[in-house]
């Protein structure tokens, strides 16, 4: 969002596992987190942070391998919804995303890991390995058996 080019996907909604356009008209509540530039840093932006109302959050768990993270945490209290996170690497973190609905009219939010991969500062660029629990609500983030 930092960088000078317009229209670059710079959010991403893990429970459809796709790159979203932030200044897109239809983008508002179809994205849980973006990726920005701020004091010389990556960050990760929930929609709270840029004044988007959404319930998608953002929590950091520092010296934990991604394949050992095995769930989320429940404390709800770990996790931002309106502060920029930074992007650190040997930092897992979890992503709560934002609610949608389910079935039998559930109302869903669903759980992701991400690790960074490579933080490209300069170039204003991250990329990171995730996966995301397919089941409503639930704290997993392994594949249901």
């Amino acid at each position: 969002m930092a960088r000078p080019e317009l229209n670059l996907e710079a959010a991403y909604n893990f429970n459809n596992r796709r790159k979203v356009r932030v200044e897109a008209a239809t983008a508002t509540g179809t994205w849980d987190v973006a990726v920005d530039t701020r004091g010389g840093q990556i960050v990760l932006l929930p929609p709270g942070a840029l004044g988007v109302s959404s319930k998608a959050s953002v929590a950091a768990l520092p010296g934990l391998e991604f394949d050992d993270v095995l769930e989320a945490p429940e404390d709800t209290a770990v996790y931002t919804r309106f502060d920029a996170v930074p992007v650190q690497m040997g930092t897992v973190y979890i992503v709560k995303t934002s609610q949608s609905p389910g079935i039998f009219g559930t109302s869903c939010s669903y759980y992701a890991k991400l690790v960074p991969l490579v933080i490209d500062v300069e170039g204003g660029t991250l990329t990171f390995k995730f996966d995301v629990s397919p089941v409503c609500n639930s704290l997993r983030l392994i594949p249901p058996d």
